[in-house]
């Protein structure tokens, strides 16, 4: 049985969860996620926590669901009571962002800014025009947001020069050796 499937999810005050066979959704004061459950698992919801169910646990790929499942419907809970922030950093000269509304102005050394636009679901927030902090209840949507962001200009591993992640560590190479 999957270690992972069998903890239980405790669900804080103010968090809804909302369960029909097959579907979950879950509302809370950050906003709401949903998810399709696979048919092998099903949840157990109590009054303040769930537990992660698999019909056939000789089945492998059931109990390897119930862990995959568990570690969802744990984000979900997470995402709606508190939230997921991802953090990146600008560097190089002349590299900055700005906010407007839904939209992310970026000056990465091109030619012209480039306009980012933010999904919904996702908030943003520049501290001193080179840190830029983002924030969502949905923390797939975030993360795929941020490598969005990084991938318009990744760092480059002679100078260090692009948008990395706060926590990231940049290999860097030694680059040309002068003549002897």
């Amino acid at each position: 049985m999957s270690r992972v499937g069998k903890r239980p999810i405790a669900v804080p005050a103010g968090v809804q969860v909302n369960y029909q066979p097959g579907h979950v959704e879950v509302k809370g004061p950050k906003g709401q996620n949903a998810m399709k459950l696979p048919e092998q698992v099903a949840l157990d919801v109590g009054p303040d926590e769930i537990r992660v169910t698999a019909d056939h646990l000789n089945d492998p790929r059931a109990r390897a669901l119930m862990g995959t499942v568990q570690s969802v419907v744990q984000n979900m809970v997470t995402g709606v009571s508190a939230g997921f922030r991802r953090d990146l950093r600008l560097v190089g000269v002349g590299y900055r962002a700005a906010v407007q509304g839904r939209q992310l102005e970026l000056s990465l050394g091109y030619s012209k800014p480039v306009q980012f636009t933010l999904p919904e679901g996702v908030d943003a927030e520049v501290e001193g025009n080179t840190s830029l902090s983002l924030s969502s209840h949905d923390k797939v949507l975030l993360g795929q947001t941020a490598a969005n962001i990084r991938a318009l200009r990744p760092p480059e591993p002679y100078q260090g020069k692009g948008i990395s992640y706060a926590d990231e560590r940049i290999r860097r190479k030694a680059g040309k050796a002068g003549k002897k």
